[in-house]
């Protein structure tokens, strides 16, 4: 046999290795790809008549999207590669709406139109009825995020998130304030169904433009007219490879953490590549996150455990939260050039059954989860607190945690779900990939008086770099 045929050989030898490893991924670790996020610019819809902007809004996205569910689900089956969400991002709706929308009831109608193509196109959520308010509100800004909670309680798949803070403009806390108001009126909005309207709204500090994932997705106006976007999943694969090394140094743990996140990657990678190819629609970036699910197996709190913290929330926490972030990011950035969007560690409590363990076993509480949002992607997610929690309380853990993401030059966010009817030691049901959760106890000291101050809070001096 000649040295190219050996050459040969091997190169199929190490395909098919990297095939059967890719397939016990999938099988029996709980990898897949999470969404194709398609990013759909409005900018071109904008008219001074709503029923127009309604209309073009319609037509555009269900033009760009009519094939993007079944495509998905073809790449799923050639590949062999659950992707599990379908999704839809669009241009902040503030912006779409401002010049025709005169009141809060008229952009609850772009709001239903933007349901209605969801509806129609069969993708699982919309995101986009946002509005980015990190220095200041204009008048149609305000009147979208007053709507939020009418628009929230009458759509079944739209994702509402606003950015209220950045490194380089400080923290507005006009609208913190008004955020603590709003969150509690969408929870008041959808109190038959344990205030399910929250899970669907986000507020960010230094919001991406170009996140995959709901509910803060957003296409920001720097994009392209259409972009591809995906986001990926491995938290089991994750703590299957770091079972194989306990009891290893940190040189270890850290190695086998980035070659597992650049495989995961890898897939994410091939999917984006063939959406992009089949819909003819640019790639954009490639969200390296660890998204866990409900899914036994599927927890970034599990993996925590599995370096070496008793619970998630136990001391060592935050320094293994920062551990895993920063190999994700190494391991991934190695998989594709394009990488943006969120890329680290979520912790949602609902959605990790290791993060409801740990608050079960007294283990976590709010303040720790704050701690380690200073080392991982996004922040306080998907938290059930006291349906009797005051505004002001809520616009207060808000403003910690956009400070956080403001001095730290990440992305922040807060999705907490105020559960109306419901205290301290009570679960919540969401269902589906919202998981459920136990209600956890937020400070009952009051923050009325620095909430109340208004303005806004200057950006760090290290933003000052012209």
């Amino acid at each position: 046999m000649s040295s190219r045929e050996k050459g040969q050989v091997r190169q199929l030898m190490i395909n098919m290795y990297e095939v059967n490893e890719t397939n016990k991924m999938i099988e029996q670790e709980n990898l897949d790809v999470r969404t194709i996020t398609l990013g759909i610019s409005l900018l071109d819809c904008i008219d001074s008549d709503l029923q127009q902007v309604n209309r073009k809004v319609y037509e555009k996205i269900t033009t760009l999207a009519g094939h993007l569910v079944e495509t998905g689900d073809e790449i799923s089956r050639e590949f062999g590669v659950p992707v599990v969400n379908k999704r839809i991002s669009v241009t902040p709706i503030a912006l779409i709406g401002g010049a025709a929308c005169r009141s809060s009831e008229d952009f609850v109608t772009l709001a239903q139109t933007l349901d209605k193509a969801a509806k129609e196109v069969g993708v699982n959520f919309i995101g986009g009825y946002s509005a980015t308010v990190a220095k200041g509100m204009t008048k149609a800004d305000e009147l979208l995020i007053r709507s939020i909670p009418e628009a929230l309680a009458c759509t079944e798949r739209v994702c509402s998130s606003v950015n209220l803070g950045s490194t380089k403009t400080g923290i507005n806390m006009d609208a913190v304030r008004l955020m603590g108001d709003i969150v509690l009126e969408t929870a008041k909005a959808t109190a038959d169904q344990d205030s399910l309207g929250c899970a669907k709204l986000v507020v960010f500090c230094n919001a991406p433009d170009d996140n995959p994932f709901m509910a803060g997705a957003f296409h920001g106006v720097t994009e392209a007219d259409a972009v591809i976007n995906v986001g990926v999943s491995g938290p089991g694969v994750v703590k299957t490879a770091l079972e194989r090394v306990r009891g290893k140094d940190f040189e270890v743990l850290c190695e086998t953490i980035k070659k597992t996140a650049f495989k995961v990657t890898r897939v994410g990678q091939l999917v984006a590549q063939e959406a992009s190819k089949r819909l003819g629609i640019p790639f954009g970036i490639v969200d390296l996150s660890l998204a866990p699910t409900p899914a036994i197996g599927d927890s970034v709190a599990d993996i925590l455990r599995e370096i070496g913290v008793e619970y998630a929330g136990a001391p060592g926490t935050t320094a293994a939260l920062a551990l895993l972030n920063d190999q994700v990011k190494k391991g991934g950035v190695m998989a594709s050039s394009y990488v943006g969007g969120l890329s680290g560690a979520f912790i949602p409590v609902s959605e990790d059954q290791g993060m409801i363990d740990a608050v079960r076993a007294n283990a976590l509480t709010i303040e720790k989860l704050e701690a380690m949002t200073c080392v991982c992607s996004v922040g306080l997610d998907m938290i059930a607190i006291p349906g009797d929690t005051k505004a002001t309380t809520i616009a207060g853990i808000i403003a910690d945690e956009c400070a956080i993401g403001m001095v730290n030059q990440k992305t922040t966010a807060v999705r907490l779900i105020p559960v109306i009817g419901k205290g301290v030691g009570e679960t919540v049901e969401f269902g589906g990939l919202l998981g459920y959760a136990p209600i956890m106890p937020v400070n009952p000291y009051s923050c009325d008086n620095f909430v109340n101050r208004g303005g806004r809070i200057p950006a760090p001096i290290h933003s000052f770099k012209n």
